[in-house]
């Protein structure tokens, strides 16, 4: 009977007539299946899904959660909570809708006081929720929760735009997208909210990150928090695993060591670092770091800075100066080093072969501004960590490793990287 009334009073509207076009037959079956299902827990007579048990299933916890739920209610005053006509209405806006529709309910759902003005106190309540709904229970992604992570979230925002009876200036809705693109994790998670929690919601994948026991965490640039940012700008939704293949800290500040233990470890690696007046930056490289002369490497390597501003920067296509490492040249135009963006000697991102100076320029390959405080910087603490989907390191476990053969082109591998191998090999 519940499953009837929702029908008569959903099937009356306009606004669900057109949005029920977003969807195919099938699609709202299964959501009028799920609608009935939550309503059925809801006490409310199978009239509409409660508020408990809305956030409940969708798993978004504080305010974040409690304004989620006030904007799918909203197109039946919420008065029992989400009702089937709520639920389809919401989502064919949310997640079928125009850009403008999306990002305008984006916006609308960080204004956690819902007064129409987003400041900086409604972001730092929004993030407190994205903290709690990620972090709080997640302990395979790491030690401990990190606030001065989401501070440097909040610190690359840009609040424009004059509200009345507002002292301080508030975030418009274009300073608000060009956020989102400087932290594009934010964006995949705001923008995934009504999906089912098993469909693997991008936002939501934590990297786990693998370290020797021997190191404390506290000494690590990267946690949780830096690894999920950095991640939003993979196009892989897969959680991934990340595993630590060099700490200054722990096997020295030395670029053979570095390059030996990367070399030995995953295509795609982060490089972090932490320069003597406390910026914490890097960048994600997509191949493997290997000697050559001159520019290689494809469009998903990018920049970033993590402290004391968070924010990604991608590759625009202006050319395909992605990704550096020159090693043993005696050309003053190959300069020895890893790197990023940019030309020779004025990268976008560079460490020198000695690993005890770099520097960071303006670069139109990232649009990205000097990542570090000063353009050249003496490194504190450089740190690489190997990037693998979950699920390959135990394979890889379990391959057989060793022998005479492989010992070979382990070795040979690494001569050729710092070009000493046979040049007929």
């Amino acid at each position: 009977m519940g499953n009837a009334q929702a029908s008569a009073s959903s099937t009356s509207s306009p606004r669900f007539a057109m949005a029920s076009r977003a969807f195919s037959r099938q699609e709202l079956d299964d959501l009028r299946a799920l609608f009935v299902s939550l309503a059925a827990q809801s006490q409310t007579r199978g009239r509409a899904i409660s508020r408990p048990v809305f956030l409940e299933y969708f798993g978004i916890r504080g305010v974040l959660g409690d304004r989620l739920f006030q904007l799918v209610a909203r197109e039946s005053g919420g008065g029992e909570g989400v009702t089937f006509e709520d639920l389809i209405v919401s989502k064919a806006t949310y997640e079928r809708g125009t850009r403008d529709e999306v990002d305008e309910f984006i916006y609308q759902l960080c204004d956690a006081t819902g007064d129409e003005v987003l400041e900086r106190s409604d972001l730092e309540t929004i993030l407190a929720s994205i903290r709690e709904t990620l972090f709080s229970e997640n302990k395979e992604a790491g030690e401990g929760s990190n606030e001065r992570t989401f501070e440097a979230f909040i610190n690359s925002a840009v609040f424009s735009k004059d509200a009345e009876g507002v002292a301080r200036k508030s975030m418009s809705l274009s300073d608000f997208r060009s956020w989102c693109i400087l932290i594009p994790s934010l964006r995949k998670f705001l923008g995934s909210l009504l999906m089912p929690p098993d469909s693997g919601r991008p936002g939501f994948q934590v990297p786990v990150l693998h370290y020797p026991e021997n190191i404390s965490p506290d000494l690590l640039l990267l946690n949780k928090e830096y690894a999920w940012h950095i991640g939003g700008g993979f196009s892989q939704q897969e959680v991934q695993e990340w595993r630590l293949l060099y700490h200054s800290s722990l096997h020295g500040q030395s670029f053979n060591t570095f390059l030996g233990n990367v070399t030995n470890g995953d295509a795609q690696t982060v490089i972090v670092v932490k320069d003597t007046e406390g910026f914490v930056f890097g960048g994600y490289a997509s191949h493997p770091w290997e000697r050559h002369s001159d520019f290689y490497g494809d469009m998903k390597t990018f920049l970033f800075k993590l402290y004391p501003e968070a924010s990604i920067f991608r590759p625009t296509g202006a050319n395909k100066n992605l990704q550096w490492c020159a090693v043993n040249f005696s050309s003053d135009s190959i300069p020895n080093g890893i790197g990023f963006g940019g030309q020779p000697h004025h990268f976008g991102f560079f460490l020198s072969a000695n690993f005890d100076q770099g520097h960071s320029f303006t670069c139109t390959t990232f649009t990205s501004p000097a990542l570090s405080k000063s353009n050249r910087f003496r490194p504190e603490v450089i740190e690489c960590w190997g990037i693998q989907t979950k699920g390959t390191l135990d394979e890889k476990a379990e391959l057989v490793k060793g022998t005479v053969l492989e010992r070979f082109k382990e070795d040979r591998n690494m001569l050729k990287l710092v070009g000493l191998a046979n040049a007929s090999d």
